[in-house]
């Protein structure tokens, strides 16, 4: 019988072989050229900023994100000049980047800069570049950089979501014919937003399937599905959930990825914008309830100008665009302009508040129906035309959107129409945030709760002896957010089925 064996202390036989040397420039204090307006000309002007470099930007022609990339760094300086570069452009620079769309302006600029004696970038030219961008998780102090060899930025802008941990190993060979298939992708694609668009498609291909190498079959079928693609601008309606990030969908986290221009709502929580590809622009077009905001003809233009000048456009809505989100206008807007528009659903924020606090809509001993309504009408008024006779059974858990206005008149009218006084209510405020809010109480006493509460942010209400059930699992959570005198135990007090709380879930 052979000996059993013992722990033993293994070592790495070394590095594998490393297509490039993975090191960090400190640039701070020190000077910076980039010249040309290429797509990629004002985030890697930033970049530098963020570095801590003052920046030298010249541009004849200057995009408009270059000449807004002033006033936006968060360290350094961008100083931006509308004229061409010189060779004494390049005296005393350390880090320099072309952005010219013709390879024989950027041969010249790479040329003169290594004169100079800088580190030299050439945006989408990796033959021409002594480094490349990765792409960057940041946490400073903490800085994580993830390369391609300048062969598939959007590959690494994908990694970094997912980082080390979910990084297949077949994703070496993938890597390697974004490298080999570059050129002939260039030759074929000459417009930015083309190119993209084809480097998305592989990107999705080599996750669906990181275990094999790719063919020349899978570069055909990648340009046929591009050539074969919308052309220009198109509209995305993207659902960002109630507000935490985690609830975003894979297919929202994509169109945020691949987005130019990213129009987002007051609601959206700050953390979901993120997510965003680096060089999209985002825009705030100010919707909040019963405050200042944008007009929808308004935003309907800009999301159509947008488009149409081929932008890819994702108009990013709290919790579900189509729930009580003005999709239908918007929608509207784009099929009229003869825009390619399309919807990606997110949670609702009934779902969301419900699932924060554990309990069942639609619960089988207490619920025979589920039903959304708004709080208000376009004038921000009590709708003249709700079911009433639908919203006074307690047996049905009803969902008001935008309640605050018109709460109080909404529960008295629906009491007033056969609704049980005692009938459970919960009024939920930034479902999902760590800042959220409850106030409990019954129809007959919310509307007052609520406004003794002082709450703010986003809310919304639920009704119904569904909620009952799941009512007295919040009080100690809601005492803990409210003064004592706004939160009772109106749940003991209540008829049944409250007092069968604790039964099985349906």
């Amino acid at each position: 019988m052979s000996s059993p064996r013992l722990p033993r202390e293994t070592r790495s036989s070394g590095l594998e072989p490393l297509a490039v040397l993975p090191v960090f420039v400190t640039l701070q204090g020190r000077r910076a050229v980039l010249a040309g307006a290429n797509g990629g000309a004002a985030w890697k002007a930033k970049l530098l900023a963020a570095a801590g470099a003052h920046v030298d930007v010249f541009a004849p022609e200057p995009t408009d994100e270059l000449r807004a990339a002033p006033a936006e760094t968060v360290a350094g300086r961008i100083v931006l000049h509308e004229r061409d570069w010189n060779p004494a452009d390049l005296d005393g620079a350390a880090f320099a980047i072309t952005a010219h769309e013709d390879e024989e302006e950027c041969a010249g600029f790479v040329a003169a800069a290594r004169q100079a004696g800088a580190i030299v970038n050439a945006i989408d030219r990796p033959h021409l570049c002594d480094v490349s961008f990765g792409a960057i998780v940041n946490r400073s102090p903490l800085v994580v950089g993830i390369s391609t060899e300048g062969a598939a930025p959007v590959f690494g802008q994908t990694v970094r979501a997912r980082i080390e941990a979910m990084l297949p190993a077949g994703f070496k060979a993938w890597v390697a014919a974004a490298r080999d298939w570059r050129a002939t992708v260039g030759a074929r694609y000459q417009a930015f937003a083309e190119r993209r668009a084809f480097w998305e498609r592989f990107t999705d291909r080599a996750f669906a399937e990181p275990d094999r190498a790719p063919r020349r079959a899978d570069l055909d079928d990648l340009m046929a599905e591009t050539d074969a693609g919308p052309r220009g601008g198109s509209v995305v309606l993207v659902g960002a959930g109630p507000g935490d990030a985690e609830l975003l969908t894979l297919k929202a986290l994509r169109a945020l990825r691949s987005a130019d221009v990213i129009l987002y709502d007051d609601l959206v929580a700050p953390e979901i914008l993120d997510y965003a590809r680096r060089e999209a622009r985002t825009m705030l077009v100010g919707k909040t309830g019963h405050g200042p905001s944008c007009r929808q003809d308004d935003i309907n233009a800009l999301m159509v100008s947008l488009a149409r000048s081929g932008k890819r456009v994702v108009r990013l809505k709290a919790g579900d665009p189509l729930v009580f989100g003005r999709a239908g206008e918007e929608i509207e807007a784009c099929r009229a302009a003869g825009i390619p528009v399309s919807v990606v659903p997110g949670v609702t924020a009934a779902q969301g508040a419900a699932a924060s606090l554990g309990f069942s809509l639609t619960h089988r001993d207490a619920a025979r129906r589920l039903q959304y309504v708004t709080g208000h009408d376009r004038r921000g008024a009590l709708p003249d035309d709700l079911n009433w006779a639908a919203l006074s059974e307690p047996s049905v858990t009803t969902v008001i959107y935008m309640p605050k206005r018109t709460l109080g008149a909404l529960l008295a009218r629906a009491v007033a129409g056969g609704l049980p006084p005692g009938t459970p209510a919960l009024a939920v405020f930034n479902a999902t945030r760590p800042e959220q809010v409850v106030v409990q109480g019954s129809a007959a006493t919310l509307a007052d709760r609520v406004a003794a509460s002082g709450a703010e942010g986003p809310a919304i209400v639920m009704v119904g002896d569904a909620v009952g059930r799941g009512a007295r699992a919040v009080i100690d959570e809601a005492a803990a957010f409210l003064p004592a005198d706004t939160v009772s135990d109106d749940t003991r007090a209540a008829p049944e089925p409250l007092s069968r709380v604790g039964e099985g879930q349906g």
